[in-house]
This record gives structure tokens, sequence and C-alpha cells, in this order.
């Protein structure tokens, strides 16, 4: 291919990790590529959280735009940032293999004091991780932290905060994980997604989507996520939502969690369960069971709280 194939991309430093994991992907394979960066909604808007702003689809509409004027030829994302159901003229072409998929909390002092019947204070942008904290640690206040990796973590220093929420797979990408000041919350689902990337084209551009799918694409990873996806689509729950889904494959079989929050954290519908690979339709069968556990109650109280 002797097209220069330019790769779109935010320019906070994670993102500009992904980009840059792609660019030297795809140099290995001979395929000569320039990092464009383009300044997303959700990156120039920091100053109220996610849900207030339109979150579905913050960080990825710029960017999509930017293929349709032909100033890029692909786009780089966290998949759990991009709206469930792409534009129709954009494509996915790729997902890489995944990250790291955990939480951590990052704390300040003394990580022991969580245990403890005291009130402390936890930061995070993210309603599904707000949901899932409140919802073992009633007692606590969890306030909102926006911005990149290393915005949030000076944040966290200059504050009076216990700790804040962040996925660790941006924190090891950007070589900012604590040595030792940090938990990995096991216990809490993860995005939809978190940990993985997606690349994706204009519908047209059939070359640059087949060469870069058949050097850069993970199947395993990207039917594992889309399960997780077809289970926040069929909640119409967008990448803002206190939704939590992780999929994973053992052997034949695939291993599920997922789930709904109140907002406030009093009240859940959550599943664990197993299929198998060759099972069609999953993430949709099982958000049905969680529909059924009273999630559908859940999803109208979320619609009301959020004005949706």
């Amino acid at each position: 291919m002797t097209k220069k194939i330019r790769i779109g991309t935010r320019g906070s430093k994670l993102a500009l990790w992904q980009a840059a994991l792609v660019d030297e992907e795809l140099k290995k394979n001979d395929i000569d590529c320039q990092i464009v960066i383009v300044d997303s909604e959700g990156d120039q808007r920091q100053d109220k959280p996610l849900h207030e702003i339109g979150g579905i689809g913050l960080f990825t509409r710029m960017l999509d735009e930017s293929m349709r004027n032909n100033k890029i030829d692909i786009a780089v994302h966290s998949l759990k940032d991009v709206p469930t159901v792409l534009p129709e003229d954009i494509v996915q072409i790729a997902v890489l293999p995944r990250g790291n998929f955990h939480d951590i909390l990052v704390f300040k002092n003394d990580s022991d004091i969580i245990e403890e019947e005291v009130t402390s204070v936890i930061g995070t942008g993210s309603l599904r991780r707000k949901a899932q904290w409140l919802r073992k640690y009633a007692h606590h206040t969890v306030v909102g932290l926006r911005g990149n990796v290393q915005t949030r973590l000076r944040k966290l220093s200059e504050s009076d905060w216990l700790g804040a929420v962040f996925a660790q797979a941006g924190l090891e990408r950007v070589a900012l994980l604590p040595g030792k000041n940090y938990i990995v919350l096991d216990w809490m689902i993860p995005a939809p997604a978190q940990g993985a990337i997606m690349i994706t084209a204009r519908k047209g551009d059939a070359q640059i989507g087949e060469i870069v799918g058949d050097l850069l694409n993970d199947v395993t990873t990207e039917k594992m996520v889309a399960i997780e996806r077809d289970f926040m689509n069929t909640l119409e729950g967008g990448c803002t939502s206190p939704i939590g889904a992780h999929a994973q494959l053992n052997g034949t079989k695939v291993t599920f969690r997922g789930g709904v929050y109140s907002i406030d954290g009093s009240n859940e519908a959550v599943i664990e369960a197993t299929g198998n690979l060759t099972d069609k339709g999953l993430g949709v069968k099982w958000a049905h069971e969680v529909l059924a556990k009273g999630g559908d109650t859940i999803i109208e109280e979320i619609r009301e709280d959020l004005n949706i």
C-alpha cells in the first residue's frame, strides 16, 4: 500500500499512547503512517459531568467528522467511550488485544480506613464507579472528577479525599500507576469494553479496512467486547450510564458478570452467567435477565434522574 495512513486521535497522553501503538504495529508491516490530533468535545468541556453534556459520543464525534472531511483515514478510540451504535458511514475495522480491565482505587494515605465506619470522600467522574462504590460503601461521599489521567491525579493530590477510582489500564499505559498506593477493585464490574482499543474507518474505505483489520484485529477480544456492548445497548445505556459488563473466554465457555445500578447505589440488578462461545445473542439474553431482575425499574429511575 503506497498511501500514507493518517491516524486520528484525541490529544491526551493516553490517547496518544494508543495511537502510537497502532502506528508502531502498522509500521512493522511497512505501512507509512502519520498521527493527526483531533480535539474532542469531551476534552474541551471539563467543567461538568459527562452525563450533563451529552456523554454518548462526546469523545468520538469530532474524529468521525474528521474522517468524513478526509482529514484522517482511521481513528483510534478507547472502546468504552464509543457509542454502541456507530454512525452509518463509520465502521469498526479492528479491536486490539485487551489490556487490564480492572478499576483501581488510588489512595493517598491509609487504605485501611475504607473498611471502617468513617465517612470518606472518593473522587470519580463515572456514574458506574460512583454507583458501585456507594453500593458497597453507602456511608462514603463520592465527588465528581473530570480531566485526563494527569489532571485527575493532580486533583487527587491537592484534595483532602481518601482516594479516587481509575481504570488500571489507563495508568499502566502512561506509566503513572503508583508503586504501592492503589488497590485493585476486583469486586467492581468494569465498563463494557474497558481496557480495549477500537479502530474505525470510513465505510467505503474497503482497502484500509481490510489491511488494518487483517493486521491488528484480535478475534477473541472482538467477540468478548461485542457481548458486553450488546448487553449495554439492550439495556439502553450510554457510556455514561451506571452499567457494568465483563465477558471472558475460558476455552469454549464465556463467563460473564453484568448489571445496572441506581446512581446512589441503593439498588442493583446483577447477574453472573456462563454460555457457549457458539451461542448467538449472549449479550442480549443476559441483558433481558437483568431487566427481569428489576433492571427495568432501575433504568427508568436513571432516566428520570438524568432527565433523558
